[in-house]
This record gives C-alpha cells, sequence and structure tokens, in this order.
C-alpha cells in the first residue's frame, strides 16, 4: 500500500505490515516517521533491532541471514535498512525475495533518499506496495510551512499567533530542522505561555546568549565551565526544567546507542550516519565519545531518569543541582564545582 504522511499514525494503531520504506530529502520528517514506526514496532512487541548500513559492496546475503536468524528468546525484531546510494540490480532482487517470503515475526524498515518516476515503478517497489506500505516524504513548501509550524508548536503545547508563526516561517527559510529546534526553545523559554510576533521576533532574531543547543553543543566539546554558566542562565531566565532535560536526555540517549554500536566494532564515521547525526555535529559527537564511554553513559541515562522524577515530585533531591552534576559528567568532570 502507498501510505501518506498525515496517514501514518491513524495507520500505526492497528497491527503493522512486515515491510515498510521511507523515502524523501526532508531529514526530519522522514527521521520523525521512522521514529514513530519504530515506536509502534516495539508497543506491538518488537523488542529488538539490528541496523544494516547499505553502501557499496554491501552483501545482501546479510539481510536474508538476519531475517532468519532467531532470538535466544525467540523474539520479535526490527530490521533497520538504511539505503546510501541506488539500490541496484543485486539489492532490487534482494528486497524482492524478502518481500515474498515475509512474516509478523520480523519488521523491515528501509531509510532512503527521494525515488524518481522511473524508481517508483521498479519492481521492488511494486513488491513492498503489495506486501508492505511506501511512505513518500514531500518536502514542506512555502505555502504550508506556516500550517505545519502551528499543528508543531500545538503539539508541543505551545500558543503561538499569527504574526508570531508568519515570522518564524521567515526565519527558518524553510529549514525543517531549524524550525524544530526554535519551537523547542520556546518551549524551554517561554512554555505555555501566550507568544506574540513581538516575542518571537525578540527570541528567535536575537539568538539569546543562554540557548539549550549550543548548552548542548559545549557539553560534547567539554567546556565545562561555560557549560555551567549558559546552564545558570537559562534558570536565571526562567527555563522550565522539564523540556530542558528532554532535550539533554535525547542527546545521552544518542550517545549511548553511538556508544553501543561502536563497542560492537563498528566504524565511528558510519555508526554517526546511521545515527543520522549532522556532518556540522560529527567532531562534537567524537569528542563526546572518545570522552565518555558506555558504561559511564548508563549510568548518566539513569541519573536523567532520577532527575525527571524529581522533577516531577516522585523522588526527593533538588533537581537543577543533579542536571549541574549531569552536565558536568557528561563534559567529563565528574564533579559538579560552582
Amino acid at each position: 500500500m502507498k501510505l501518506r504522511a498525515d496517514q501514518l499514525s491513524k495507520h500505526l494503531a492497528s497491527p503493522l505490515l512486515p515491510v515498510y520504506v521511507i523515502s524523501g530529502d526532508e531529514p526530519l520528517l522522514a527521521q520523525e516517521a521512522c521514529d514513530a514506526i519504530r515506536k509502534a514496532a516495539r508497543d506491538q512487541g518488537y523488542t529488538e533491532r539490528e541496523v544494516l548500513d547499505v553502501d557499496t559492496g554491501f552483501n545482501w546475503g546479510h539481510l536474508t541471514a538476519a531475517s532468519q536468524s532467531m532470538s535466544l528468546f525467540g523474539e520479535r525484531k526490527i530490521l533497520d535498512l538504511r539505503l546510501n546510494g541506488k539500490l541496484g540490480k543485486e539489492g532490487s532482487q534482494a528486497l524482492c525475495d524478502y518481500c515474498e517470503t515475509a512474516t509478523q515475526d520480523t519488521l523491515l524498515l528501509v531509510q532512503c533518499g527521494r525515488l524518481d518516476r522511473s524508481a517508483q515503478r521498479a519492481k521492488w517497489v511494486k513488491a513492498v506496495e503489495k506486501h508492505g506500505a511506501m511512505l513518500q516524504i514531500w518536502p514542506i513548501d512555502r505555502q504550508q510551512l506556516p500550517r505545519w509550524l502551528q499543528q508543531r508548536a500545538q503539539s508541543l503545547g505551545l500558543n503561538i499567533d499569527r504574526t508570531g508563526i508568519s515570522l518564524l516561517a521567515e526565519r527558518v527559510e524553510g529549514n525543517l530542522l531549524a524550525a524544530a529546534q526554535e519551537l523547542e526553545k520556546l518551549k524551554i523559554l517561554v512554555g505555555s505561555d501566550a507568544i506574540s510576533g513581538d516575542a518571537v521576533n525578540s527570541l528567535v532574531a536575537s539568538n539569546p546568549r543562554y540557548d539549550v543547543f549550543k548548552l548542548i553543543d559545549c557539553v560534547l566539546a567539554g567546556q565545562v565551565s561555560t557549560a555551567l554558566k549558559m546552564l545558570r542562565g537559562l534558570r536565571n531566565e526562567g527555563a522550565e526544567a522539564i523540556p530542558l532535560m528532554g532535550a539533554i536526555n535525547r542527546e545521552i540517549r544518542n550517545l549511548y546507542q553511538c556508544a553501543q554500536q561502536i563497542g560492537r566494532g563498528n566504524g565511528i564515521d558510519r555508526v554517526l550516519d546511521s545515527a543520522g547525526v549532522w556532518d556540522k555535529r560529527k567532531p562534537l559527537y567524537k569528542q563526546a565519545l572518545g570522552r565518555v564511554k558506555e558504561a559511564e553513559l548508563a549510568k548518566l541515562l539513569q541519573l536523567a531518569q532520577e532527575i525527571d522524577l524529581s522533577l516531577k515530585g516522585q523522588r526527593e533531591g533538588q533537581p537543577w543541582e543533579m542536571i549541574d552534576q549531569l552536565v558536568c559528567r557528561l563534559a567529563g568532570q565528574p564533579l559538579a564545582i560552582a
């Protein structure tokens, strides 16, 4: 079957198909569609996951072997197949064969770039449409962007007026990743308060000194004192701790998953590509992964969970002091020194 992006959420509430292909050149939307499918799969009992990166010289026998290998406990599995170029004759045949023998025990999730008109008529695409689902991700054009921003803002609990949305659309110039980051920043700095055009103009255009994304980059770079200064600046500006921790926690989780893959013998460049790390952030990730190992990242995830419980009043503690400690440890300094 063919799926549209606006149909995905409803579709995922039903039993999943054995094969999904996500294609398109809009990284944020493609990544979020894949994340939604993975979450639905986990909710439906697919507890294992294996990532296969397809580049020059890839042995397509690995796909067959991975699909046929059974878990020691017979658990269902997600096969995450990342296409980094053209599929080729061998790959096309491998996917056709896979679709013909696909079972509900394994969910194949394929990520690839935009498929042109001729590629959409390929046999493997038709096989996917017959046995699974094909989802093409289309860019958000200039006319659609304000509506997309408004829907995303509402999903974050933000109350931005029409002028603010229009101004934000102008500022991000079609860059959805930048738009998503600006909305996350507004969530941290403003929360659920009404946001006017003037507020957007001030907060988005002025590039405030204490920015959560700059904070995270400082932490990854190991700049402990700067990170602490920015963290305390955010606190003084009235930033909400829960969404702030959400952003930090996502980064730690990404680092932990990368560290796991590196520990299994995968090269760091391939791991970062598979994780969807942008080129300009790869040096920061390499610094952090060289400094903080998998075991420590696991402990930091546990600390992040404790902070979350403290913020929600479900355990005792001083959450902002705990966030200081978390930031220091991730930046390479185990003690939070004021």
